[in-house]
């Protein structure tokens, strides 16, 4: 806001006295740091949670769910999960003050293995390895250590204004929360949709657990490169491969080829010379190879290759090789079968696809479908990523991925071991090096590999048994039926789900909620393997039991304890495996939702989930799929993302670099405020930039609307409802005015309920600036200082300003917790509630808006900008100190705009002492404006003398005797204030 409330009358004014000078105890300075804990304090001291509660509930009010995701209870809160958490108080105070009871529950996701990562190294740190911990210590800590965290983030939510049930979160390692996460998995398990198998999938030597997509980030990193011979059986050629992952080749079991590829019988006549090359090429003359014709250059230069013929074409369909490595031990010497495969190109490689099952997906697939078993899928690395002991020497023992010391996560031994046994078996065409994008653990950051374990899934394909549509039918379905906010999250979340393979759920690790099934002798679970009635009441005693206990009373248990009774427990096997975590975090909706009865169990949908776009294969997706699996429709109506915080360059923060910023800093350093102005402001839906310069451009916004409401504030000192002017009787500026009340009633809310935040600042902020400061205000001060009390123009200016305040408070009240509540109960409107945050956006009536009248004084404003335009070269070239030392002419053209102005005082609007305004065209000298060529302006100074009161110029004839240095308007109200 201009610095309006800075230009009052000098203090030797003698009629001081008689002047309306604006008075508040509201600040400028708002002191946010220090000032903002003072508020949360008085807030929780006051139960204002439970009081917006018990007023939605007076009220009748239709509830608004917004359910939190669960952060991490793992290490201090950061820029982005403040914003979060943010956007979301900015979600539930907008629409409980748009008259929805809007509670917000927040919560915490305190299994896996970040915890567990953690307190291994605690344990590490007392010199104990984790097998060294017994269990129950073991995750008895891990729930010590999540707890911890919880609190000190709870201070950082609460830090930044964010209001809701505090002293009750859900947490996912309540007892409560872990038995109905139970109950959910048993859920699913007894629909049919959960099997078993040994297909490959991510597994983190590191970690030594399996993974997930979810779990997974890509980085490149460069590997080993070979191309190895396959000796054809009864023939004198080999057929060519090429992996970069050579450690795979022991665990072979079949070469890949595409019946759609054309492949020749190559004979290599030449090869470079070791004096070339520096060393002796693998490749040697007389070499028979066979691979695709179309990759036949690029295996050529890759093998040093300087002379090949083509002999024939070949047909390998029925062709089996020996294993490269059949001469180094009898372990190797089985058949190597030839299989057709669809996943086979000639777009890189050789045509051909080195087949390891137990590493590979389409490895596995294509080894199944040729009709063998999941049973013959040799297995030969354990879980440390090694090869066993059955592995001969030299490989045997060896490591994939260095596990543990400052080299972990980088290459092990296998590689190099590999290829210097291939070289030596004669069986190595050529090596080199290359960079490939490959998954990497999130949490360890280490690669990870493909390993066929045994595993838990939920199937994506499979009909429930009850006849459902399969799950992934489902969730498309749910997709299809949810609003997105960005709209292309909807595209995005369904190429995921489309495309996603059935839903590992499995783990191998201690910390988290087991996987509750006991395992029949013959290989099947109890959800199978007994009558449904027998196998829930195996499920009711499991979920009393840890209802009770929590997960320590399975860990803790034998199967007898939940087959007693109903079957011969002889011979049965507990899993003790653990749910993958994003099944713990996508079963929130269950225990947070709908146990605490916040949302009907059989149908309820919360009204929306907001997270970051990250979550659209995270959290989204899995509680997506976890609703569908057991009630068969998404869990939500609406899903928004945002995207993550970058500095100002767009680079990713990163405490490396050393451009990331602590919540705790800035909140002590500008004011959380500041933050959540930033975020309002900001385009959520994209990556987020901050820095210096652009928290300096929002402490402006700040100051602005700040300042806009320390000016209503004091222009309302001691207004009453008695002063109060009818709209109908107000002058034409106050009726523009409340047109655009309206037409900001109607877009703020439209923002807010479409959670475009940046809209809502952006048209408040707008209006602050333009409308009130740099016009309304600017033109009104006059009026509100020195009109007589009783005037109209006056008490309808201050009307006006009590609707505006009205409106300002409660508007901004969701992004400026803080400020608002200060300059609430500062305000008029104190007495109509404990705090502003109690109230609703007022309705705005509808005979407000006048869109004839608003064309109108937008033309009044266009010739005004003219005429502002040329009083301030006046003012700049020091030919007038202020304003009301001009008279301007206007000389109009067009007579639209010239009839706008009839009942108005011209040099009321122009903040002149005098001002004519003339039909016809101006002189050439004249000051224009380019976009309104029918106007020009010829300012002009003031004539008569200075208001000893109100500072126009005047005519001293027409001057009360009285008073006769001031105007008739300013005796007018001496008279009346002194009586």
């Amino acid at each position: 806001m201009a610095d309006t409330d800075t230009k009052k009358p000098k203090a030797e004014n003698p009629y001081k006295d008689t002047l309306f000078l604006p008075t508040t105890e509201f600040p400028m300075r708002g002191g946010l740091p220090k000032a903002e804990p003072k508020w949360i304090e008085k807030w929780d001291s006051m139960d204002l949670y439970g009081k917006l509660r018990a007023d939605a509930k007076a009220r009748g009010a239709k509830p608004f769910i917004l359910h939190d995701g669960p952060p991490y209870a793992n290490g201090p809160i950061h820029l982005g999960t403040a914003m979060n958490k943010i956007l979301k108080d900015m979600v539930v105070r907008s629409h409980q003050m748009t008259g929805f009871d809007a509670s917000y529950l927040p919560g915490w996701d305190c299994h896996g293995l970040p915890i567990e990562w953690k307190v291994e190294e605690q344990f590490r740190s007392k010199g104990r390895t984790k097998d060294d911990v017994p269990g129950d210590e073991f995750r008895r800590a891990c729930r010590e250590y999540a707890a911890e965290w919880i609190e000190v983030q709870k201070e950082g939510f609460r830090r930044c204004g964010v209001e809701g049930e505090w002293d009750d979160p859900y947490l996912t390692m309540n007892f409560e929360s872990e038995a109905a996460t139970v109950r959910e998995f048993l859920n699913v398990a007894m629909g049919g949709r959960l099997v078993r198998g040994a297909k490959p999938v991510m597994w983190s030597p590191v970690e030594r657990t399996a993974l997930a997509e979810a779990e997974v980030e890509y980085h490149d990193r460069k590997v080993p490169t070979i191309w190895v011979k396959f000796p054809v059986r009864g023939e004198d050629f080999a057929v060519i491969i090429w992996t970069t992952t050579p450690w795979t080749i022991p665990v072979n079991q079949a070469v890949s080829y595409s019946p759609n590829i054309n492949y020749g019988l190559y004979e290599v006549k030449a090869v470079m010379s070791e004096e070339e090359l520096g060393f002796a090429p693998y490749a040697k003359p007389g070499d028979k190879l066979v691979f695709a014709d179309d990759l036949a250059q690029s295996i050529q230069d890759s093998a040093k290759i300087t002379e090949m013929v083509r002999i024939q074409d070949v047909n390998p369909a029925s062709w089996v090789m020996d294993h490269p490595l059949a001469g180094v031990d009898p372990f190797w010497q089985h058949d190597i079968p030839m299989l057709a495969g669809d996943h086979v190109t000639a777009d890189a490689g050789t045509g051909f696809v080195h087949t390891a099952p137990a590493h590979g997906e389409d490895d596995y697939n294509v080894f199944i479908a040729s009709g063998r078993q999941s049973s013959e899928v040799r297995q030969i690395v354990d879980a440390d990523g090694c090869y066993t002991e059955e592995v001969p020497e030299p490989l045997g023992g060896l490591d994939i991925i260095r596990t543990s010391g400052k080299k972990r996560g980088q290459p092990g031994k296998a590689n190099d071991a590999v290829i210097k046994l291939l070289a030596e078996s004669g069986n190595l065409l050529a090596r080199g090096v290359t960079t490939i994008r490959d998954a990497h653990s999130w949490r360890s950051k280490a690669p990870v590999i493909r390993r066929a374990t045994p595993q838990w899934f939920i199937a994506m394909d499979t009909p429930g048994k009850d006849g459902s549509a399969p799950l992934r039918e489902m969730a498309l379905k749910g997709i299809e039926e949810t609003h997105f906010v960005p709209a292309t999250g909807r595209n995005r979340i369904n190429a995921m789900v489309a495309d996603r393979p059935d839903w590992l759920i499995s783990r191998q690790r201690n910390w988290g909620v087991p996987i509750t099934l006991l395992v029949s002798p013959d290989g099947r679970p109890h959800t199978d393997a007994l009558s449904d009635n027998e196998a829930q009441e195996v499920n009711q005693r499991i979920l009393e039991a840890i209802r009770a206990e929590g997960v320590e009373a399975w860990f803790s248990a034998e199967p007898a304890k939940f087959l007693d009774g109903i079957t011969d427990p002889e011979g049965w096997e507990k899993v003790n495996d653990v749910l993958d975590v994003w099944f713990d975090s996508g079963t929130t909706h269950a225990f947070a939702l709908r146990d605490r009865g916040i949302i009907d169990d059989a149908t309820g949908q919360a009204d929306v989930y907001l997270e970051g776009s990250d979550q659209h294969r995270g959290w989204f997706q899995s509680s997506l799929l976890e609703n569908c699996a057991t009630r068969g429709f998404a869990p939500f109506r609406q899903v928004v993302t945002h995207g993550m915080i970058v500095d100002g360059d767009g680079k990713k923060m990163s405490k490396s670099i050393g451009n990331t910023i602590d919540p705790k800093d800035f909140a002590n350093q500008n004011g959380i405020e500041i933050l959540r102005i930033w975020t309002a402001s900001s385009d959520y839906t994209e990556d987020l930039r901050i820095s210096p310069e652009i928290i300096k451009g929002v402490a402006e916004t700040y100051r602005r609307l700040r300042n806009t409401l320390r000016y209503l504030l004091g222009g309302l000192h001691g207004f009453s409802e008695a002063e109060a002017v009818e709209p109908a009787d107000m002058p034409g500026l106050e009726r523009w005015v409340l047109h655009r009340l309206s037409e900001l009633d109607e877009g703020v809310r439209e923002a807010y309920t479409a959670f475009d935040f940046k809209r809502v600042m952006a048209q408040l902020v707008n209006f602050c600036s333009v409308d009130l400061s740099a016009v309304y205000f600017d033109i009104r001060k006059d009026s509100l200082y020195c009109d007589a009390p009783s005037s109209l123009r006056r008490r309808a200016n201050r009307t006006v300003m009590a609707a505006i305040m009205e409106r300002l408070l409660v508007w901004l009240a969701p992004v400026m917790p803080f400020t608002t509540e200060e300059a609430f109960l500062m305000s008029v409107f104190s007495d109509r509630a404990e705090s502003v945050h109690l109230l609703q956006f007022p309705e705005t009536p509808s005979a407000w808006r006048d869109g004839d009248l608003a064309a109108r004084w937008d033309k009044i404003f266009r010739v005004r900008r003219v005429v502002t335009g040329a009083i301030e070269i006046e003012r700049k070239e020091k030919r007038i100190r202020s304003s009301l030392e001009a008279a301007p002419q206007v000389f109009i053209t067009d007579e639209s705009l010239l009839s706008v102005f009839e009942g108005e005082t011209p040099e009321d609007i122009f903040i002149t002492s005098q001002a004519r305004l003339v039909a016809g065209d101006a002189p050439a000298d004249a000051f224009r404006l380019p976009e309104e060529p029918a106007i020009g302006v010829v300012p002009g100074e003031a004539s008569g003398i200075k208001c000893a009161r109100s500072w126009k110029y005047f005519d001293p004839e027409t001057a009360d005797p009285a008073f006769p240095d001031v105007t008739a308007r300013d005796a007018a109200a001496i008279r009346e204030i002194r009586g």
